[in-house]
C-alpha cells in the first residue's frame, strides 16, 4: 500500500500527539508563598515537592526539659533566616525526647520571615541534587528535615549527603540547611571490631569513614534519657500549661506509676500521660465514666 507524502505527515503527527498524551505532565512549580511545609514524593525517575497542607505547627514553650539545644538551635536558625554564616544540625540521642519536635516547632516562629521546611526520607538522599536544583533560586530558606536518620553497613548513600553537606563541584545553595535527628551519634553502626580493627589492616581509616558524615553537621546536641527528678519536673510543666488541678504528690504518684507502665521517662512520656490525665478529669468532670470497649 503506497500512501502520499501529506497522508504519512498526518498520520506521524497523530503518533507524535499520542505519545505526549501518554506522557506525564511535567510537575508544577512549588507554592513556596502558601505553603509552609513540603515532602518530597518520588515518582519513577521524576519527583517532586508535594506541598503539606496541615502542617504540624508545634509550639516550641511546650517542649521542655530541653532547653539549651532549644536556645542554640532557635540561634542558628536565626542567624540563617537573616542571611548569616550558619551550620547543618544533628540532634541525636534517646527516643521521645523531643528532637523532631524541636525542629516542626522551628516553622511557627520562623515562617513569617521565610523559612520553609522539606520533609525528606532516607531513601530520598540520592535526589538531594535535584532536590537542591528546585529550591536555590527561590526566595526563601530552607530546612531540609530529615528524621531518624541512618545507614547500615555497606550502604553507599550516606556518600551522596557527604557530598552535599561539604559540596561537590557545585557550589551548595546559601539559602539550604539539612536538619537531621537520629538514634545514632554517628549515624552508622559502631561495631566492637571498630576498636579492635578485627579484619582491618587500617581500622583507623574504617572509622574515619564511619566519622566523616557525623562530623559535617556543624552543630551537634545530645538528647539523653531523663532521671526521675527532671521527668517530674517536665510532667509538672505540662500539667501547669493544661490548667490540671491536681496536687503534686498525686501527681508525682501517677506520672511515676506511668512511666513504670511505658518503661520510660522522657518528654513524650510525659506528655503522653498528661493527655491521659487530662482525658480521665474531663470524663470525670462531665460525669461519665470511661467503659471497656466490646
Amino acid at each position: 500500500m503506497i500512501v502520499s507524502a501529506d497522508r504519512f505527515e498526518a498520520l506521524l503527527e497523530r503518533v507524535e500527539r499520542l505519545i505526549e498524551g501518554m506522557m506525564p505532565a511535567a510537575p508544577a512549580s512549588p507554592d513556596f508563598e502558601h505553603f509552609l511545609a513540603f515532602r518530597w514524593e518520588q515518582t519513577g525517575e521524576r519527583g517532586r515537592l508535594a506541598p503539606v497542607k496541615y502542617p504540624h505547627l508545634y509550639d516550641l514553650d511546650e517542649l521542655v526539659g530541653v532547653d539549651d539545644i532549644k536556645e542554640e538551635v532557635i540561634r542558628n536558625t536565626t542567624q540563617f533566616v537573616l542571611g548569616l554564616p550558619a551550620n547543618n544540625v544533628l540532634l541525636w540521642g534517646e527516643r521521645g525526647c523531643g528532637k523532631s519536635s524541636l525542629v516542626k516547632g522551628l516553622l511557627k516562629p520562623f515562617a513569617s520571615r521565610g523559612l520553609r521546611i522539606v520533609e525528606l526520607k532516607r531513601w530520598d538522599i540520592m535526589s538531594l541534587p535535584h532536590i537542591t536544583s528546585l529550591l536555590r533560586d527561590a526566595p526563601y530558606r530552607f530546612l531540609l528535615f530529615c528524621d531518624d536518620l541512618s545507614f547500615d553497613e555497606g550502604e553507599g548513600d550516606f556518600r551522596a549527603l557527604k557530598t552535599l553537606l561539604d559540596g561537590d563541584i557545585e557550589e551548595r545553595p546559601g539559602n539550604v540547611l539539612i536538619y537531621a535527628t537520629s538514634n545514632r551519634r554517628h549515624l552508622m553502626p559502631e561495631r566492637m571490631g571498630d576498636n579492635t580493627g578485627e579484619l582491618e589492616i587500617h581500622p583507623e581509616e574504617a572509622v574515619g569513614e564511619k566519622l566523616a558524615l557525623s562530623d559535617r553537621f556543624g552543630l551537634t546536641f545530645g538528647f539523653y534519657s531523663l532521671d526521675q527528678d527532671e521527668y517530674l519536673e517536665v510532667v509538672r510543666c505540662y500539667a501547669a500549661r493544661r490548667g490540671l488541678l491536681v496536687k503534686d504528690p498525686e501527681l508525682c504518684a501517677m506520672a511515676l506509676k506511668w512511666s513504670l507502665y511505658s518503661a520510660r521517662r522522657s518528654g513524650r512520656s510525659a506528655r503522653q500521660f498528661v493527655d491521659d490525665l487530662e482525658g480521665r478529669l474531663g470524663l470525670s468532670k462531665n460525669g461519665r465514666r470511661a467503659r471497656p470497649s466490646a
